[in-house]
């Protein structure tokens, strides 16, 4: 009885809320009503958690391994997240999943001497605050993390003060998100001589590697991505035999000395401020034997801290790019020595107040270069010398650089050429250029080089190894 006269009192109460209504929002109630909008009304629904999948969490096995033990699961998908907090060994041969179901990081290690190898992690968080990541690693040394595959997280593997870890054979990729919106595939914090090696990684932000001393980039694919490789006040880094395409930047170094750039593949970094490699006040920096093709600038380097603090080029070949090289900057500081300049719109662009004296340019070869070589010694009879004429105008004042090869800049540097308005400033001068006849028989970066052989057929120049354009 009680019960009842409280349900008639909210019910004469609701009738009299009602009926002072205005008319027009009465009718508009009485519409969401009958949708099945208003509170009260709807029909129930399934909520996410009720419809989700319930998994087997994977803790307690990884609880019931003791130390050193391995832990091969039985295939199948488990719940994340999971935390290693002791050397085991965990082996998914390829069957194993671990999904965090969109809740966090999902595998956090906090020991030394762990190794996960042939696992599927996927599923983590979507906070960049959290840093959640399919593989976090903290105050974790000599672990080994091979052969993973790790998707559908915001930051692929994470490591915090983690030193000598070996990440080899992973493929990773972030959430499908816009780039500026992924997180970093990979994520080095203080964490030095890490060994990251042939790993296949798409789909990212940027690997970012911040404070972090000596590690070892070697063998790993990058693409579609915003920057490749992007180091913070990390010294003696090595990159090496990397494959970085489509992404907008390949390499940028901020603040990093003794940094090793040696034989690797960077292509199609074609962003409006693209670059193949980009150094903002980095010093000894050597870049050897790479090929960097198609991008915005092959190589950007702005003037050493100091001038004994040498940016070096060896050896590299830079074709097809907009602009080879950009140097900027008032110390000077490059030493550019045996590299190819290929079919760049510009060979190179030197601004600022640096002039040509303030680099070293020799033995390189130059693709436009107007000489000769009377005395079939390889080298050019004179110097190869670029000139800026109304280029002067977008390399000192950068805004204008909208207007590089428009009609009315092409017509000015036409006439410049013909009757200079102003001196024109010399930018580059190679002293002993490589001639057209040497250049054809320069063997590839990193082969043999093979005397010549008249008659040889393509094929038996093939299988020497040499490189012959034609």
């Amino acid at each position: 009885m009680p019960l009842a006269t409280a349900r008639g009192r909210k019910l004469i109460s609701l009738r009299r809320c009602l009926a002072s209504l205005p008319a027009p929002l009465l009718g508009i109630l009485l519409a969401l009503a009958a949708l099945g909008l208003v509170t009260g009304s709807a029909p129930l629904r399934a909520t996410p958690a009720a419809t989700a999948r319930v998994l087997p969490p994977l803790q307690p096995w990884i609880d019931a391994t003791p130390a050193g033990g391995t832990l091969n699961p039985p295939a199948g998908t488990y719940a994340g997240p999971v935390r290693i907090d002791r050397p085991i060994r965990i082996d998914g041969r390829g069957e194993v999943v671990i999904d965090g179901q969109g809740q966090g990081t999902v595998v956090t290690v906090r020991s030394d001497g762990v190794t996960l190898r042939r696992l599927h992690i996927t599923g983590s968080g979507e906070s960049h605050d959290r840093l959640d990541s399919g593989l976090l690693v903290e105050d974790g040394h000599g672990n080994t993390f091979e052969d993973n595959r790790i998707d559908d997280v915001m930051f692929g593997i994470t490591l915090q003060r983690a030193n000598g870890n070996r990440i080899a054979g992973n493929r990773i990729r972030s959430k499908d998100f816009d780039p500026a919106d992924r997180g970093d595939g990979l994520r080095l914090w203080y964490s030095s001589d890490n060994r990251i090696e042939r790993n296949e990684i798409a789909g990212i932000r940027d690997i970012t590697v911040s404070n972090a001393l000596r590690n070892h980039f070697t063998g790993n694919t990058v693409r579609d991505s915003r920057r490749a490789l992007n180091l913070l006040f990390s010294h003696r880094t090595r990159i090496e035999g990397n494959l970085l395409t489509h992404n907008s930047t390949g390499i940028t170094t901020l603040n990093s000395e003794g940094v090793v750039i040696r034989g690797n593949r960077i292509q199609h970094a074609m962003d409006a401020s693209g670059a193949g490699v980009a150094l903002k006040e980095s010093a000894s920096v050597l870049i050897h034997g790479n090929e960097i093709i198609h991008c915005a600038v092959g190589v950007m380097s702005d003037s050493p801290m100091h001038p004994v603090n040498r940016v070096v080029l060896i050896g590299n070949r830079l074709a097809h790019n907009v602009t080879g090289v950009n140097f900027y900057g008032e110390r000077g500081g490059r030493l550019v020595l045996g590299n190819r300049f290929e079919h760049n719109l510009w060979q190179a662009v030197v601004g600022g107040d640096d002039r040509e004296e303030s680099h070293d340019w020799q033995g390189n070869y130059w693709d436009d270069y107007e000489g000769f070589d009377r005395d079939r010694d390889g080298t050019g009879d004179r110097p190869h010398e670029i000139w800026a004429y109304s280029d002067r105008i977008w390399m000192d004042t950068p805004m204008a650089k909208f207007f590089r090869s428009s009609p009315a800049l092409e017509l000015l540097d036409f006439l410049e050429r013909l009757a200079p308005f102003a001196s024109p400033r010399l930018i580059v001068r190679d002293h002993q250029p490589v001639a057209h006849d040497a250049a054809r028989q320069e063997p590839r970066a990193g082969l043999p080089a093979v005397p010549e052989q008249r008659g040889a057929e393509p094929e038996a120049e093939h299988k020497t190894g040499a490189r012959i354009d034609r």
